[in-house]
This record gives structure tokens, sequence and C-alpha cells, in this order.
């Protein structure tokens, strides 16, 4: 697995991470939506901490810096 995040794209899913989940135990969410939130809030603190999006291989994009 080839790292294609950059650091501010890690912090940027991390923080909005962080708002599913307190929003979620906040009840701002109806149940089901809540669970949704959760889940994405899940993927996006894994994805972050192992800097790599399965997504971004499907269209070919990366936030990391190119290394020489």
């Amino acid at each position: 697995m080839k790292k294609n995040m950059g650091s501010y794209d890690k912090l940027i899913r991390l923080g909005v991470a962080i708002v599913l989940i307190i929003l979620y135990y906040k009840g701002v969410f109806p149940e089901p939506l809540g669970i949704i939130a959760l889940v994405i809030a899940l993927v996006f603190t894994v994805t972050s901490l192992v800097s790599f999006c399965p997504l971004y291989t499907l269209f070919g994009l990366s936030t990391s810096k190119k290394e020489k």
C-alpha cells in the first residue's frame, strides 16, 4: 500500500470524524443517519491513520508530497 494522503488531508479527515462523533453523541442525527455518521467517522479515522485512501487510487488522486 503506497501512501496517497498528505498531512493536511489526514488532519481534515480526523477533524471531520471528531465532529461527526460529537454530533452523534449530542443526538443531532436521527438514529439511521447517526449510524451512517459513525461509520463515516470510522472510515475517515482508519484512512487517516494508515495514510491511504482506496478511493484516491480509483480516481488516480494523491495529496501526499512527491518523493524525489
